[in-house]
């Protein structure tokens, strides 16, 4: 099966993947802007009536940038919808893609049957979150067109599983749309995506290191001065599992190495409970990959790298002989 139209054009094959607090309209238009697929989780609009701004002025700035530069189209946006009953502003937020017929919508922590419907009533696509083979089944059935297979070394809320292991898996039956993500920071990592199976890598946690991410100086840097030693995986800040950097815990008064899980039933994703600090504000989120990131650069630098890289790693595999 071929990808969607909204999909086929890109300048590299790469999602910005939603970094909840992070992600504000100036990194998703650059992304864009860029060539690749630009989101944002649509919590990041806050108080709620912000989002309807925010992608307004997305989806008027990307239509100029498109008529400006036809020789370089701006990629299509995503908004990201946490559609966990945890989630009070779903119906709130459903309306406002639905009124700006938002090109794809990226959904979490759980699949719904009236979200995907939504989207299709306008020509949307929704791409779902999985960490496993079986959750991978249940999205498609209720509706999903493609699937993000978050796999271990992924920022955020990650799974456990090999890429290898969850790809094959997953590419026995389906053959729709599918994202990889887990730890891609550079180009290589994108191709290596796409050998295994996957059509798109979901690129993340480096972006956290652009001078257009809503994020503080310090934690640029640490992205910038850490590696994949420096990555924790606990449930202690939401109720489920996710990657996280260990100086920031450190700084909160917590021994990165000993943490106690959380309840999953007390999921939160505006911050913690009581004097537990907060996810991910206080607590900074991040995936193994950012061993690649060296310094702090805008969101076209980035994917200008992601892009050397990427061809250089197709040029190398081109030269190397396949065994007779």
């Amino acid at each position: 099966m071929s990808l969607p139209p909204v999909l086929q054009h890109l300048a590299l094959p790469v999602i910005g993947s939603p970094l909840f607090i992070i992600s504000n309209p100036k990194l998703v238009i650059e992304q864009c802007k860029a060539g690749i697929v630009g989101s944002m989780p649509a919590l990041n609009a806050r108080p709620a009536s912000q989002l309807d701004e925010w992608l307004h002025e997305i989806t008027e700035t990307l239509a100029a940038w498109t008529r400006n530069h036809p020789d370089r189209p701006a990629a299509p946006f995503a908004i990201n919808q946490i559609v966990h009953k945890s989630n009070d502003r779903l119906d709130h937020d459903m309306e406002m893609v639905v009124k700006h017929k938002v090109p794809i919508i990226i959904t979490s922590l759980g699949a719904r049957v009236d979200v995907n419907e939504a989207v299709h009533s306008y020509g949307g696509i929704v791409l779902h979150d999985i960490i496993n083979n079986s959750f991978a089944r249940k999205a498609v059935e209720k509706g999903a067109d493609g699937l993000i297979a978050v796999a271990a070394g992924a920022g955020g809320h990650a799974g456990i599983k090999s890429p290898f292991a969850l790809i094959q898996e997953i590419r026995q039956w389906f053959d729709g749309p599918l994202v990889l993500s887990g730890a891609i920071a550079n180009g290589g990592a994108v191709l290596a995506a796409q050998a295994m199976g996957a059509d798109l890598a979901y690129v993340g946690s480096a972006f956290i290191a652009t001078h257009e991410a809503r994020a503080s100086e310090a934690y640029k840097q640490a992205i910038v001065d850490c590696s994949s030693d420096d990555i924790v995986y606990s449930s202690l800040f939401t109720g489920v599992h996710g990657n996280y950097l260990k100086p920031s815990i450190r700084a909160a008064g917590l021994d990165p190495d000993n943490l106690p899980d959380s309840d999953p039933s007390k999921m939160s994703f505006g911050g913690g409970e009581g004097s537990k600090p907060k996810a991910w504000k206080e607590i900074w989120g991040s995936g193994q990959g950012i061993g690649a990131v060296t310094s702090v650069v805008s969101t076209a630098e980035l994917v200008a790298r992601l892009t050397r890289e990427y061809q250089a790693a197709r040029e190398r595999v081109l030269r190397t002989p396949v065994p007779a």
